[in-house]
C-alpha cells in the first residue's frame, strides 16, 4: 500500500551531506581544499511544485490587478537543479579519505577550545605564578612609569571636561529660564487670586530655588534682557503661593535679607522652633530637673552654653505641662528667646525692677530668681484676663518679691517712678513668632505697621521716665518679637531723639546680629550696632530684638503745641525718684530744695477720687462722702 496523500505533504527525511558541501565550508574559512572525489549517485531534484503552484497564484494576483508580470529572473526548479550540477561539476578538487585527521590546518573542535583559552585570559582560570613570573625586575620600571603616564591622562582629561563644563554654564542657552514671556509675571499675579486650580507646588518650589540661584549670580546666571526687578517680582509672586503670605508682609520680609537668606527665613518659618523649659532656681537646680525628667522618660539636653537654666526637650513620653515637677513649680515652659531680654536686664538683688507688660509671667519669674526673692518687682499688664495667669505662674514658681498691678502702661511715670532697671517687652506684630502662629501671614496690613509702633514710642518713652538715673541702675531693656526695622530700629532711634539722656549700651549677650545702621534709604544713629536681632533659621529660636539703654540724666522734656502735660509728668517723676534714693538726711530735715514742696490740694483731690471709686465698686454711695 503506498503512501497516501497527507503522507506526501509531510517533510521528509533531510538530504544526507555531501563532500562538496564541506568542500564550500573550508573555502568560506580560507582552508586549503582537496579535490572532491565525483558521486557515482545521481543529485536529487529539489521538488519545487508547490513553490511554483505558490508563484502561479501571485502571477494571477498580480494580472487581476492589472500588472503584467514577467517572472524572467525566477528560477524553476529544474534551473535550479542545473545550478546545483554545475556547481559540483566545477569543483575538480576532491576531499581525501583522511579529511578529518590527515591535514594539519583542520582542527578538531577539542582543540580550538583549548587554544581560545590560551588567547583569553579568565578571572577565574589566571594562574597568578604565571603573572607573577611576567613581572621581572627588568620591565617593572617600565610598566609603572606607563600606569603613571595613562593615571596622568585621565587626570587631566578628567580637569578639561570640569573646566569646560564650567565654561558651558556661562553660556545663554544653560542659563536657567525660570520666566516665561514678557509680562507672564504681571498676568500670573493678577489672576493668582481667581485661580481655581490649587498651584504646583513641587514646580513652585523647584522655581523659587532657581530664581534665588539666579538672584546669587545675576551676571552670569540671568537671562538676556531680563532684569532683578523681573526676577524679584516673579519669586515674591511664588513665595506667596507657596507659603501662603499676603504679598504686602512677603515683600517687607523679603527686603530684610538676600535672597537666599530670604528664602532660608520663609523655610524656617514653617518648621516649629524647639520644646524649652526654663529651670526655676529658686526650688531647684537644673542637674536635679534634668535628672528627675530623665527618669520620666524625657529625652532633653542643656539648651546652649550661653544659658545656664534652659534646657531643650526632643521628645516626652508624658505632658510636660502635668508633670509633678511642673505642678511644684520646678520649671516653667519658656522660648529660649524669651531668656534674652531678662540676661540683657541682669537685674540684682535689692534692686526696683519693673515690667512694664508681664504676662505670662516667663521674664518676671526669671527676674525674681535672679535677684533671690529680693527687692521689689512690680509686675505690670493691661488685660486683666492675662494678669490672672501672670498671678498663678508667680505663686506656682515661688516669687514673693512680686506685686501685681494692671494699668495702662504709658501712665505708668504718674502712677509710680523711681525704678532701678525697667524691662519692655513691647506689645509687637509678631513676624518673628509665625512658626507659632501663622495667621501673621494674612492679617497683618499696612495699618498694623503704622499704629503699633506708635504704640512702641510712647511705651517706651514712659519706660526711660520711670528709671532713676542714679545709683547702680538706670537701665532699661527694649524688646519685640518682630524682626520688622519700623517696629525695632526706628522705635530706637525714636526714643534717642526724643530722650537725649539716655545712650545704647552693649547688652552683654553671647551671640546676636547687630542691628540695622541703614534701611531702605534711612540711616540710623550708629550706636545701634549694639542692639541684638535673632532669627529663627540662624539661630533656630524665635525672631527677637532686643536693645539696651541707660539713663545718665534727669529728663528734660520740652512741652509742644503748649502742652504742659508731659513735662510735668517727667518732673513729678524725677521727683519722686530723687525722694527715694536720698538718703543723705539722715535726721530727717527737709532740705530746701525745689523738690521738697507738694501740692495738697491736688493730693486730696486724688486721694477723694480713690476713696469713690473704692465705694462704688463695694456697692456704697459715693455721695455720701459730701454729706460728711
Amino acid at each position: 500500500m503506498g503512501a497516501g496523500r497527507r503522507m506526501k505533504r509531510k517533510q521528509g527525511p533531510p538530504e544526507p551531506l555531501s563532500e562538496e558541501h564541506f568542500a564550500r565550508l573550508k573555502r568560506k574559512a580560507g582552508l586549503p581544499v582537496e579535490p572532491v572525489v565525483e558521486s557515482t549517485k545521481p543529485l536529487k531534484k529539489r521538488k519545487t511544485a508547490k513553490k511554483q503552484t505558490s508563484r502561479s497564484q501571485n502571477d494571477k494576483k498580480l494580472r487581476r490587478v492589472g500588472i503584467d508580470f514577467q517572472p524572467e529572473h525566477i528560477s524553476t526548479g529544474d534551473s535550479q537543479s542545473d545550478q546545483d550540477d554545475e556547481l559540483v561539476s566545477d569543483t575538480p578538487n576532491k576531499l581525501g579519505d583522511d579529511f578529518l585527521g590527515s591535514d594539519e590546518s583542520v582542527v578538531d573542535s577539542d582543540d580550538e577550545t583549548e587554544q581560545k583559552k590560551g588567547r583569553f585570559v579568565f578571572s577565574d582560570d589566571e594562574d597568578e605564578s604565571d603573572m607573577e613570573e611576567q613581572l621581572t625586575a627588568a620591565n617593572i620600571e617600565g610598566l609603572s612609569t606607563k600606569l603613571d603616564l595613562q593615571l596622568e591622562e585621565d587626570r587631566e582629561a578628567a580637569n578639561a571636561e570640569v573646566q569646560e563644563s564650567a565654561l558651558q554654564t556661562n553660556l545663554d542657552d544653560d542659563r536657567p529660564k525660570v520666566l516665561g514671556a514678557q509680562g507672564d509675571v504681571e498676568e500670573d499675579s493678577e489672576n493668582a487670586p481667581s485661580a481655581e486650580l490649587a498651584p504646583d507646588l513641587q514646580l513652585l518650589r523647584q522655581r523659587i530655588t532657581d530664581i534665588v540661584r539666579v538672584l546669587g549670580d545675576f551676571s552670569n546666571l540671568a537671562e538676556r534682557g531680563r532684569s532683578r526687578a523681573d526676577y524679584t517680582a516673579q519669586l515674591l509672586a511664588d513665595i506667596c503661593a507657596y507659603y501662603n503670605y499676603s504679598p504686602y508682609l512677603a515683600e517687607k520680609l523679603y527686603n530684610l535679607f538676600t535672597p537666599r537668606e530670604a528664602f532660608a527665613f520663609f523655610e524656617a518659618n514653617e518648621a516649629p522652633r524647639p520644646i524649652v523649659i526654663r529651670t526655676n532656681t529658686l526650688r531647684t537646680h537644673r542637674r536635679d530637673l534634668a535628672q528627675a525628667l530623665i527618669n520620666r522618660g524625657v529625652t532633653l539636653e542643656p539648651v546652649g552654653k550661653w544659658s545656664k537654666v534652659g534646657l531643650q526637650v526632643f521628645e516626652s513620653s508624658i505632658p510636660l505641662g502635668a508633670t509633678p515637677e511642673y505642678l511644684a513649680g520646678h520649671y516653667i515652659l519658656q522660648a529660649a528667646s524669651s531668656f534674652l531680654p531678662v540676661m540683657a536686664l541682669s537685674p540684682q538683688p535689692n534692686e526696683r525692677v519693673l515690667d512694664m507688660a508681664a504676662a505670662p509671667g516667663g521674664k518676671t519669674t526669671h527676674c525674681a530668681a535672679l535677684m533671690k526673692n529680693t527687692g521689689i518687682i512690680v509686675a505690670n499688664d493691661p488685660n486683666k484676663a492675662r494678669a490672672k495667669g501672670l498671678i498663678g505662674n508667680i505663686h506656682r514658681l515661688g516669687a514673693k518679691n512680686v506685686i501685681v498691678c494692671s494699668y495702662d502702661a504709658r501712665e505708668f511715670p504718674r502712677v509710680m517712678g523711681g525704678f532701678d532697671r525697667v524691662l519692655l517687652d513691647a506689645p509687637c506684630s509678631g513676624t518673628g513668632v509665625i512658626s507659632k502662629d501663622p495667621s501673621v501671614k494674612t492679617n497683618k496690613t499696612e495699618k498694623d505697621f503704622m499704629t503699633l509702633p506708635h504704640t512702641q514710642k510712647q511705651l517706651l518713652l514712659s519706660a526711660i521716665d520711670s528709671v532713676n538715673h542714679s545709683g547702680s541702675g538706670g537701665y532699661i531693656v527694649y524688646s519685640t518679637c518682630s524682626v520688622t526695622v519700623e517696629e525695632n530700629e526706628q522705635v530706637v532711634a525714636y526714643a534717642l531723639s526724643r530722650r537725649p539722656n539716655v545712650r545704647l549700651v552693649d547688652t552683654e549677650l553671647p551671640f546676636g546680629k547687630e542691628g540695622f545702621t541703614s534701611y531702605m534709604g534711612k540711616n540710623f544713629d550708629p550706636s545701634l550696632k549694639l542692639t541684638r536681632r535673632y532669627y529663627p533659621h540662624t539661630y533656630n529660636v524665635d525672631g527677637f530684638f532686643v536693645a539696651k539703654f541707660q539713663k545718665t540724666g534727669p529728663t528734660v522734656v520740652t512741652p509742644r503745641n503748649g502742652d504742659s502735660k508731659e513735662a510735668n509728668y517727667v518732673a513729678r517723676a524725677d521727683t519722686v525718684s530723687a525722694l527715694v534714693h536720698d538718703t543723705s538726711d539722715t535726721d530727717g530735715a527737709a532740705e530746701a530744695d525745689d523738690f521738697a514742696d507738694f501740692d495738697e490740694d491736688e493730693d486730696r483731690e486724688y486721694m477723694d477720687r480713690a476713696k469713690k471709686s473704692a465705694m462704688r465698686r463695694r456697692g456704697l454711695d459715693p455721695k455720701s462722702l459730701r454729706k460728711k
